[in-house]
């Protein structure tokens, strides 16, 4: 469904635009209504419509509770994920503490991840990037799934 890259800026209050190609999509998705969360892996939030988060938040609440690791990530999915409507100007508010936590300021870079975005700062994906385009990687550790694909 969401695929690309996008450079998106923030406005003063914290809002980003949701590109025009996704509006309309989402609209009659999840009528507009997305959740943001961070990232436990890397420095970026994660946008998903309320329907897709839905189904991923029962997961993580049905883990369980006393895993010293589950318990991590219930807390930090969980307790970060925020609430937020595209407003009638196309554009999400993003909180402060989302913001800071994904080192978010003007310059931000959307990108399309089939079922959600990813919304990183420009700075931290150029270097993230180039950084996966410079590692070859261990064909040991990719699954078996990626190694017959044929692009």
């Amino acid at each position: 469904m969401f695929r690309g890259v996008t450079n998106i800026n923030l406005d003063a209050k914290g809002r980003m635009a949701v590109p025009t190609r996704y509006r309309e999509c989402l609209a009659e998705h999840c009528g507009g209504q997305m959740v943001v969360t961070i990232d436990t892996e890397e420095r970026c939030l994660l946008i998903y419509p309320i329907d897709e988060w839905e189904v991923i938040q029962r997961k993580i609440e049905a883990l369980p509770s006393f895993n010293k690791e589950a318990r991590r990530i219930q807390r930090l999915l969980i307790g970060h994920a925020t609430d937020v409507e595209i407003d009638g100007s196309g554009r999400l508010l993003l909180s402060g503490p989302l913001r800071e936590y994904a080192r978010l300021e003007k310059k931000t870079v959307l990108l399309g991840q089939g079922k959600k975005f990813e919304l990183w700062s420009e700075e931290l994906w150029l270097q993230r990037r180039d950084a996966y385009i410079e590692d070859k990687g261990d064909s040991e550790a990719l699954p078996d799934e990626l190694l017959s694909l044929s692009l």
